[in-house]
Protein backbone atom coordinates (compact mmCIF):
# COMPACT_ATOMS: atom_id res chain seq x y z
CA UNK A 1 0.00 0.00 0.00
CA UNK A 2 1.26 3.62 -0.96
CA UNK A 3 2.59 5.67 2.03
CA UNK A 4 -0.18 8.70 2.23
CA UNK A 5 0.21 11.98 4.34
CA UNK A 6 -1.37 11.35 7.89
CA UNK A 7 -1.90 14.90 8.97
CA UNK A 8 -4.16 15.21 6.06
CA UNK A 9 -6.48 12.39 7.02
CA UNK A 10 -6.30 13.69 10.66
CA UNK A 11 -7.81 16.53 9.29
CA UNK A 12 -10.81 15.37 8.16
CA UNK A 13 -11.65 13.46 11.27
CA UNK A 14 -14.50 15.84 13.26
CA UNK A 15 -12.63 15.63 16.79
CA UNK A 16 -9.22 17.18 15.27
CA UNK A 17 -11.16 19.38 13.00
CA UNK A 18 -10.06 22.71 14.69
CA UNK A 19 -6.40 21.64 14.92
CA UNK A 20 -3.51 23.51 13.49
CA UNK A 21 -0.81 21.68 11.24
CA UNK A 22 1.27 21.61 14.06
CA UNK A 23 -1.04 20.12 16.36
CA UNK A 24 -2.06 17.55 13.94
CA UNK A 25 1.73 16.57 13.30
CA UNK A 26 2.19 16.38 17.25
CA UNK A 27 -1.22 13.85 16.67
CA UNK A 28 0.39 12.13 14.29
CA UNK A 29 3.43 11.34 16.20
CA UNK A 30 1.74 9.77 18.88
CA UNK A 31 0.37 7.39 16.82
CA UNK A 32 1.68 4.69 14.49
CA UNK A 33 0.55 3.30 11.17
CA UNK A 34 -0.84 -0.38 10.27
CA UNK A 35 -1.27 -2.31 7.66
CA UNK A 36 -4.38 -4.95 7.92
CA UNK A 37 -5.12 -7.86 5.90
CA UNK A 38 -8.49 -8.32 4.36
CA UNK A 39 -10.91 -9.47 6.81
CA UNK A 40 -8.67 -8.51 9.87
CA UNK A 41 -11.21 -7.27 12.58
CA UNK A 42 -10.50 -3.24 14.14
CA UNK A 43 -12.85 -2.96 16.49
CA UNK A 44 -15.61 -5.46 18.15
CA UNK A 45 -18.88 -4.54 19.60
CA UNK A 46 -18.96 -4.45 23.36
CA UNK A 47 -14.97 -4.70 24.25
CA UNK A 48 -13.83 -1.57 25.73
CA UNK A 49 -12.03 1.33 23.85
CA UNK A 50 -8.42 1.69 23.59
CA UNK A 51 -7.10 3.45 20.89
CA UNK A 52 -8.85 4.98 17.63
CA UNK A 53 -8.23 4.25 13.99
CA UNK A 54 -8.04 6.55 10.81
CA UNK A 55 -8.30 5.18 7.73
CA UNK A 56 -5.33 6.28 5.60
CA UNK A 57 -5.97 3.70 2.56
CA UNK A 58 -8.63 1.18 1.76
CA UNK A 59 -11.91 0.32 3.08
CA UNK A 60 -13.89 -0.96 6.37
CA UNK A 61 -17.30 -2.31 6.88
CA UNK A 62 -19.09 -1.14 9.80
CA UNK A 63 -21.55 -3.37 11.49
CA UNK A 64 -24.12 -3.17 14.62
CA UNK A 65 -25.03 -6.65 15.42
CA UNK A 66 -25.14 -8.77 11.88
CA UNK A 67 -26.19 -5.83 10.61
CA UNK A 68 -23.78 -4.00 8.18
CA UNK A 69 -24.19 0.12 8.69
CA UNK A 70 -21.43 1.84 7.08
CA UNK A 71 -18.32 1.64 5.31
CA UNK A 72 -15.44 3.67 6.40
CA UNK A 73 -12.91 4.78 3.54
CA UNK A 74 -9.49 7.38 3.48
CA UNK A 75 -10.03 9.71 6.33
CA UNK A 76 -12.64 8.18 8.33
CA UNK A 77 -12.47 7.35 11.52
CA UNK A 78 -13.32 4.91 14.04
CA UNK A 79 -12.91 4.74 18.07
CA UNK A 80 -11.91 8.37 18.27
CA UNK A 81 -14.52 9.28 21.71
CA UNK A 82 -12.90 5.91 23.32
CA UNK A 83 -9.97 8.16 23.18
CA UNK A 84 -11.65 10.19 25.90
CA UNK A 85 -13.94 7.94 27.94
CA UNK A 86 -12.48 4.08 27.07
CA UNK A 87 -16.22 3.25 26.64
CA UNK A 88 -17.61 -0.42 24.98
CA UNK A 89 -17.30 0.06 21.51
CA UNK A 90 -20.30 0.28 19.59
CA UNK A 91 -19.88 -1.56 16.53
CA UNK A 92 -17.70 -3.91 14.73
CA UNK A 93 -15.17 -2.63 12.21
CA UNK A 94 -13.73 -5.37 9.72
CA UNK A 95 -10.73 -4.45 6.85
CA UNK A 96 -12.19 -5.05 3.49
CA UNK A 97 -9.44 -5.97 1.59
CA UNK A 98 -6.14 -4.58 2.29
CA UNK A 99 -5.92 -1.65 5.01
CA UNK A 100 -3.33 1.01 6.00
CA UNK A 101 -5.03 3.14 9.36
CA UNK A 102 -3.54 5.32 11.82
CA UNK A 103 -3.52 4.20 15.55
CA UNK A 104 -4.10 6.59 18.35
CA UNK A 105 -3.46 4.94 21.80
CA UNK A 106 -5.96 6.34 24.55
CA UNK A 107 -2.62 6.33 26.79
CA UNK A 108 -0.50 8.26 24.08
CA UNK A 109 -3.20 10.73 23.39
CA UNK A 110 -3.71 11.52 27.21
CA UNK A 111 0.31 12.49 27.27
CA UNK A 112 -0.51 14.44 23.93
CA UNK A 113 -3.12 16.47 25.34
CA UNK A 114 -1.18 16.88 28.88
CA UNK A 115 2.04 18.77 26.31
CA UNK A 116 -0.54 20.41 24.08
CA UNK A 117 -3.33 21.47 26.28
CA UNK A 118 -4.99 23.53 23.13
CA UNK A 119 -5.85 20.67 21.75
CA UNK A 120 -8.11 19.53 24.25
CA UNK A 121 -10.16 22.79 23.74
CA UNK A 122 -10.61 22.27 20.16
CA UNK A 123 -11.39 19.12 20.77
CA UNK A 124 -14.39 20.67 23.73
CA UNK A 125 -15.60 22.66 20.94
CA UNK A 126 -15.78 19.70 18.34
CA UNK A 127 -17.80 17.81 20.32
CA UNK A 128 -20.10 20.66 21.65
CA UNK A 129 -21.24 20.86 17.87
CA UNK A 130 -21.78 17.19 17.93
CA UNK A 131 -24.27 17.48 21.13
CA UNK A 132 -25.71 20.23 19.60
CA UNK A 133 -26.60 18.46 16.20
CA UNK A 134 -27.75 15.16 18.19
CA UNK A 135 -30.00 17.61 20.17
CA UNK A 136 -31.59 19.48 16.74
CA UNK A 137 -32.10 15.78 15.75
CA UNK A 138 -33.76 14.56 18.79
CA UNK A 139 -35.71 17.90 19.58
CA UNK A 140 -35.62 19.85 16.45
Amino acid sequence: MGRTNATDHLSSVSLFAGCSKKELAAIQKASYRLDLADGATLTKEGQSSREAFVVLDGKAVVKRGNRKVGVLGPGDAVGELGLLDRGPRTATVVAEGPLEVLVIGAREFAALLDQVPAISRKMMVALSGRIRELDAKAYG
